[in-house]
């Protein structure tokens, strides 16, 4: 059977469709290719339109792009290093300075009323601190004197003692004197305190006096003279109790002052005051309840008194007509080492001073507790297990 192809007429590729639907024409520029053949395409997606336009730029050449490209850009670079005005080429030192950041100067007149409240008010906020850093007047120096002597309770009262100590504001000094030579318990215990202090021996033999600790007294005595340490001097017996209050007040102590001291008797069944009786600071009279001690000048216990360390060292400041050396006497009967050690220093009640204000609280306690008889081990370390006495069952 023979095909019958019936060719199109050039009218029929011209020709529109009704339906709405056009058909492509034949002409150049519905032709992507200009080979003498024709492609359709559906419809235009993203692609189709990437194609094309690089379809163009090949038909067109690529080459002019490009020219015109490097065209610009060279125009544009001679405009960017062309110059324009004036250029100082001139290099200086000037250019290379950091730039100077303070703060522009301002003229202010002092007629301006608050400039000047504000230099009134800054000028009498620093003449105010000045007037009160002058007011403020150091802390005396405190020089707490402390016999001791190898015995059962002594590693007991100087950790009291030391520990009472550390909690008194500075400058504080610890005198503690021992009898002949410095045991290493002692030095070991002072380093562990925490307070300054300093270690001093008497060379003096002490066992034919009844009061030991009157040479020992001496020696710190001496000390202070030759170092010329100033503060108050007070004798504390590591045996005593002392409250804090009664460190405080001494640092308000002129020349000498005394106060009253609570004491437990020897039969250990009573307790005695001694000391001054005042009115305010003003010492007016004594108390003592000892019938035996009352032909001393002064009554007052060894703890209950302290004085200026000046008058031991500079005994013109203080008036002094004789500049022999003030040491306690061992040649006088027991409880009267106080008396004969506090004329040295004063003439009568007009040169003391009553802590605190009217005597009226008592500040620390003799306790004369004797430890003498009691078996301790050597520096309170066992060398050995103790005997069990007690088994578990």
């Amino acid at each position: 059977m023979a095909s019958i192809r019936r060719t199109l007429s050039p009218a029929f590729h011209s020709r529109s469709y009704q339906n709405g639907a056009a058909g492509f024409s034949s002409s150049p520029s519905n032709k992507l290719f200009h080979n003498g053949s024709t492609k359709h395409f559906p419809s235009s997606t993203p692609s189709t339109l990437l194609f094309t336009a690089v379809n163009l730029i090949y038909r067109r050449g690529w080459r002019r792009s490009f020219h015109r490209c490097l065209f610009f850009f060279l125009i544009g670079l001679l405009f960017g290093i062309a110059p324009f005005g004036h250029m100082d080429t001139d290099i200086r030192a000037e250019d290379f300075a950091p730039p100077d950041l303070r703060p522009p100067h301002d003229d202010l007149q002092s007629e301006d009323p608050i400039v000047s409240y504000v230099a009134l008010g800054v000028n009498t906020r620093l003449e105010e601190q000045k007037e009160v850093a002058d007011s403020i007047e150091p802390l005396k120096q405190l020089i707490v004197v402390t016999p001791t002597y190898n015995r059962a309770f002594q590693a007991y009262f100087l950790h009291r003692l030391g520990q009472v100590l550390r909690l008194v504001k500075p400058p504080l000094v610890w005198i503690v004197v021992e009898e002949k030579t410095v045991s290493l318990e002692t030095a070991e215990i002072l380093r562990k305190t925490g307070v300054m202090y300093r270690h001093v021996v008497s060379t003096r033999n002490s066992s034919h006096v009844k009061d030991r600790g009157v040479h020992q007294r001496n020696a710190a005595l001496e000390h202070i003279e030759r170092h010329k340490l100033d503060g108050i001097v007070f004798f504390a017996d590591d045996d005593n109790v002392y409250t804090l209050g009664l460190f405080e007040n001494l640092r308000t102590i002129s020349r000498f002052g005394t106060w009253p001291v609570a004491m437990l008797e020897r039969s250990k069944n009573k307790a005695i005051l001694e000391g001054p009786v005042c009115n305010v600071s003003q010492v007016i009279g004594w108390h003592t309840n000892e019938k035996s001690k009352r032909l001393r000048r002064f009554h007052v216990d060894m703890s209950g008194f302290a004085f200026n360390s000046t008058i031991l060292w500079d005994p013109k400041r203080w008036g002094r007509p004789f500049s022999n050396p003030i040491r306690q006497l061992d040649t006088v009967k027991e409880g009267f080492q106080e008396t004969t050690f506090i004329e040295q220093i004063v003439e009568d009640e007009s040169q003391m001073e009553g802590i605190p204000p009217g005597c009226s609280r008592i500040m620390n306690w003799h306790l004369h507790l004797d430890t003498g008889a009691l078996i301790y081990p050597k520096g309170w370390q066992l060398q050995k297990n103790l005997e069990v006495t007690l088994p578990i069952k």
